[in-house]
């Protein structure tokens, strides 16, 4: 069902690099609503007085709707097309900031951000299930580079926005980039669409892939799923932990305000740590999605998982150097990153295309399940001031996340791809 014209017609829609293209820019103008957001909570709580943790709770109700919802969005994607799904999404992003401009109680912002969620859950489920269905033999690299518009390439509208702020007001910064962004993916949408039964022609795949497409409830009864949420859970929960330790190691470090140059950009070392996150974990998407394609998945989440966990282990080392702060927080993120596009194609190659993108959307909200656990337990466990516990049990998650893919997962898929057949 969908959209799908007739196999053949003429357009560039009917190209996979152009319908990659095309969700890489619906990915980047969702992108602001995460990654803008910080811009915009100062001047918010100068207004009205607020307070920032009240205004960042329209930021966590956000995820939670975003992160949560991925997997409702992946089947309305995956059963009636991406173009209607993503162009709902573009509407929903839309009038979610512009309802911002005007927002003047914390009612009214709260719903905004639920709004705002669903919608760019709505963008990014259909995206990325859109890429996982038009490449086979670069499935890997797709998926990467689409997850990386949710990143790195949106950093390039922050300076707009923050100029749009300082000299109209963010008000008017919510409402012309609300509208814009809104109205660019409708736009991106209407070239958009799934590719036809038959149509895809991959040429040496390299990846092992299934050539049973499961349905979702046979996916949660699959222990190859199940391997892969607790992996995901796993380095997506370190990840955070490691993150979140970061300040408090430059502070008994005293590198926090030391200055670090690279490349003639000198910056305190904690700033410059925190302002690579999104451009490392961006870059590594499409590059260890690129390298699963021709290593394949197991190995290349081996290597990138043990890579953090050694970085995690080197950073109170060596860390007390600003520059090898830096380096090493960089190389933290680098090899984090990757799970956006790791194990959205293993879950492809290992239960088919046809419900791709409700697939990655259920194996996504082990995301928001570590998200969680770490938030409740930093709020419930007593403050110790260390961050030693936190910080090394990242490590350990990291090396039990590699173990599993070596030894765990990638006999378990084996053995499914042996009783599916596999995709010639």
């Amino acid at each position: 069902m969908g959209e799908h014209p007739q196999r053949g017609a003429p357009g560039f829609n009917n190209h996979h690099w152009w319908q990659l293209a095309l969700g890489i820019v619906c990915m980047v103008m969702v992108a602001n609503l995460q990654y803008g957001w910080s811009l915009f909570i100062n001047p918010l709580d100068a207004k009205f007085q607020w307070g920032r943790a009240a205004i960042q709770l329209a930021f966590t109700i956000f995820v939670l709707s975003e992160t949560w919802l991925m997997p409702l969005a992946g089947y309305l994607a995956d059963r009636f097309g991406a173009r209607p799904v993503v162009m709902a999404g573009g509407l929903l992003v839309g009038a979610s900031w512009s309802l911002n401009a005007f927002a003047d109680s914390l009612a009214v912002l709260y719903f905004s951000a639920a709004v705002g969620g669903i919608g760019a859950g709505a963008v990014y489920s259909a995206c990325i299930g859109n890429a996982l269905k038009w490449f086979s033999s670069q499935r890997g690299l797709a998926v990467g580079l689409t997850a990386a518009g949710f990143g790195t390439i949106s950093a390039a509208t922050v300076l707009p926005m923050r100029a749009v702020i300082q000299s109209q007001g963010y008000e008017n910064a919510f409402l012309y980039f609300g509208l814009g962004q809104g109205l660019i993916v409708c736009l991106a949408a209407w070239g958009i669409r799934q590719p036809a039964a038959g149509e895809i022609k991959s040429d040496i795949v390299r990846a092992l892939q299934s050539s049973r497409d499961y349905r979702p409830l046979e996916v949660l009864k699959a222990p190859v799923f199940w391997v892969m949420y607790l992996m995901f859970f796993l380095v997506a929960a370190a990840g955070v932990m490691a993150i979140m330790q970061l300040a408090p190691i430059a502070k008994e470090y005293k590198v926090a305000n030391e200055p670090a140059s690279i490349l003639a950009l000198t910056l305190p070392a904690l700033t410059f740590a925190l302002a690579i996150d999104r451009v490392f974990s961006g870059l590594t998407r499409p590059f260890f999605g690129w390298v699963s394609d021709r290593i394949g998945r197991e190995h290349a989440m081996g290597i990138a998982f043990a890579i953090e966990a050694a970085a995690i282990v080197a950073l109170p080392q060596l860390g007390h150097d600003p520059l090898l702060f830096v380096l090493l927080t960089g190389l933290i993120f680098f090899a984090w990153g990757e799970i956006y596009s790791l194990f959205p194609a293993a879950c492809a190659d290992s239960f088919g295309t046809r419900y791709a993108a409700t697939h990655a959307g259920l194996l996504f909200t082990a995301k928001g399940m570590a998200t969680l656990l770490v938030l409740a337990a930093i709020a419930v466990l007593p403050p110790t001031g260390s961050w030693h516990a936190l910080f090394y049990g990242a490590a350990a998650m990291n090396v039990v996340a590699s173990v599993l893919a070596l030894l765990v997962l990638k006999p378990l898929r084996a053995r499914q791809f042996a009783a599916d057949g596999l995709r010639r």
